[in-house]
């Protein structure tokens, strides 16, 4: 009788040991450890090594997650929509400020067609435009075509940084720091009406001596400006640019360094997946990954 009593009160404690060490394991695998590492790294923790294999094992189940990921319902109301190439990413600001990595998709290039197919999937998936704002992106040709396609109604912005680079490939390098503060005075305008005073202001100084950098600008104006017709400062500093994206594709390059090359798709979609989904549980918006971790 004692030693049941004894098994009963054993066996849930073994199994929350393990459901923390999995969880663990998952924890530093998303901060960018590599599996032999991670191994290492629980030894004093055990006393008894843990296997690569092991480890690798564990992160493997992550890849059922991911494809639930790809699969599940849209149901949040976005205020403005990210999207950015490399890998073709959506990310979606809330009413409330959140920012959240609604999907992913590699893709073997930024064409007009790979664009559509992922963003008829969100689209099908629930991503509608009734709530939407404003379109973010960083000007890719194949996106830019895609976007009228399935969200051929929300006004698009179309990155400042990227094109004030743009414009300065038409400047002679003597003459940056003239030409930087006239296009920054059109991107922190506070309201549509000041944008356009600057933008005019900028074509009639620079347009004899540097008519293609004034063309390169004022061939995009409508998509340029449409920042500032949103009211609230603090959102039009924030939407100018795919900044959002960016930074977490920074995040993702400094956490999948020390792991090397990726070996394989699958292996690429296991990071993206994890990494992603660690920065929206910062944002305090759960995926899958807290599920997996969780249920282990």
């Amino acid at each position: 009788m004692l030693k049941s009593v004894h098994s009963l009160w054993v066996y849930p404690c073994v199994l929350n040991l393990f459901h923390r060490l999995y969880r663990m394991i998952l924890a530093l695998f998303v901060l960018g450890i590599s599996t032999r590492k991670i191994a290492q790294a629980l030894l004093p923790v055990l006393g008894e090594p843990v296997s690569a294999t092991t480890v690798s094992r564990v992160a493997k189940s992550l890849d059922t997650a991911g494809a639930a990921f790809h699969r599940l319902p849209i149901t949040r109301a976005y205020r403005f929509l990210i999207f950015y190439g490399v890998v073709l990413v959506a990310l979606g600001i809330t009413p409330e400020g959140r920012k959240e990595l609604i999907d992913f998709a590699i893709a073997p290039g930024e064409s007009q067609e790979a664009w559509e197919v992922f963003l008829t999937d969100l689209y099908q998936r629930g991503l509608i435009k009734e709530a939407v704002e404003l379109i973010v992106t960083d000007g890719g040709k194949g996106l830019l075509a895609a976007i009228p396609t399935v969200y051929p109604t929300i006004p698009i912005q179309l990155c400042w940084a990227h094109t004030s680079r743009n414009v300065l490939n038409y400047v002679r390098k003597a003459d940056w720091e003239a030409v930087k503060p006239d296009l920054h005075a059109i991107q922190y305008a506070s309201g549509i009406g000041k944008a356009q005073r600057p933008m005019g202001a900028f074509s009639r100084k620079w347009e004899h001596t540097y008519p293609q950098a004034v063309s390169c600008l004022r061939s995009d104006e409508e998509e340029l400006l449409s920042f500032s017709q949103i009211k609230e400062p603090s959102w039009r500093l924030q939407i100018r640019t795919p900044n959002a994206i960016e930074r977490r594709f920074r995040e993702l390059r400094l956490r999948t360094r020390p792991m090397g090359v990726f070996s394989d798709r699958t292996s690429m979609e296991r990071i993206l997946y994890a990494v992603f989904s660690y920065e929206n549980l910062r944002q305090g918006l759960a995926t899958p990954f807290l599920a997996v971790t969780q249920n282990y």
